[in-house]
């Protein structure tokens, strides 16, 4: 659905995009996520059509978006980032306004307006104007607008930056419901966005991806070695030597004791059988083995790794 073909995008002497390539395919939720100024803004605006790029080609549901701009627009939904809307104006009239603009015909779209209210929840704010509304519902009243022609890809620029975490869990559920029918590419740099939402991340850097991946493969990519958490009943100081010894350890921390328990995180080489030795470490000494738990990089590790 989305094809990104070694795009650059320069604003006077500073290089936004340095050759950004990708695909997105139908039915996906990918996250887009990167640091501050990594280029994830200038990408969405390429790919919406409100910039062009320098070089490179992209296409969206197979139309070029330097060639055919207006086709590409039909069929994707936008919601910028601040969800930038006409506060003056009622709910209702605003998204009946959006339908006009798209030139939905008039009986269907009074039947497309019910649908999207509906569909983002936003059946107790009809009455007010926009302005009034809290920042969860306004970002609800986007959703609802890039929703209204039917598109075949929503393009979301950090859909959830500045709301609560209720509004937050409310805005991840409703993507992940619309993410059922329609391909979404999500632009954020909230990590539990991602794992929390997407299918699929590509993270960029300074303008390149760097990493493309289920969270599940960034997170593996980014376990250099085995780790382990142990909680044992036992001598502290025989304990932790016992852990030290054990064939292929580099490192014992020591961690905040539980009920009267040493607690310890275990590090090794890339060990595949680490929690197995340390179990028959600890059973051998006859002591109570209370917690055994292998530890993994986090996607915020992978995204330090990546972007420092």
């Amino acid at each position: 659905m989305i094809q990104v073909d070694n795009i650059t995008k320069n604003y006077g002497r500073t290089r936004a995009l340095r050759g950004v390539s990708f695909t997105i395919n139908k039915g996906e939720i990918v996250g887009f996520l990167g640091p501050n100024g990594a280029g994830k803004t200038t990408t969405m605006k390429i790919l919406t059509c409100y910039l062009p790029a320098d070089t490179g080609t992209a296409t969206v549901a197979g139309y070029d978006v330097f060639e055919h701009p207006l086709e590409v627009r039909k069929r994707i939904g936008y919601l910028a980032e601040g969800a930038p809307l006409y506060h003056d104006m009622p709910v209702v009239d605003f998204l009946k306004f959006v339908g006009q603009m798209r030139s939905i015909p008039a009986a269907r779209l009074r039947q497309r307006i019910g649908e999207v209210i509906g569909m983002t929840g936003l059946q107790r704010a009809v009455g007010k104007n926009i302005g009034e509304l809290s920042k969860g519902y306004r970002q609800r009243v986007g959703l609802a607008q890039a929703l209204l022609h039917e598109p075949d890809i929503l393009i979301l620029d950090e859909p959830t930056s500045g709301l609560d975490p209720n509004q937050i869990k409310e805005i991840r559920d409703l993507i992940r419901e619309i993410g059922r029918e329609k391909t979404v590419i999500l632009s954020t740099h909230i990590l539990p966005e991602v794992t929390a939402t997407c299918d699929r991340a590509i993270i960029i850097s300074d303008g390149r991806v760097v990493a493309s991946g289920t969270p599940q493969e960034l997170m593996a990519r980014g376990s250099g070695q085995a780790c382990v958490v142990v909680q044992v009943r036992g001598p502290k100081p025989e304990v932790e030597a016992a852990l030290a010894g054990i064939s292929g350890v580099t490192s014992v921390e020591t961690l905040e004791a539980v009920n009267g328990a040493a607690r310890f995180r275990v590090s090794a080489g890339k060990v595949n059988d680490l929690p197995e030795k340390v179990f028959t470490t600890v059973v051998a000494k006859n002591w109570v083995l209370t917690e055994l738990r292998p530890e993994g990089a986090t996607l915020e590790d992978v995204f330090a790794e990546l972007t420092k």
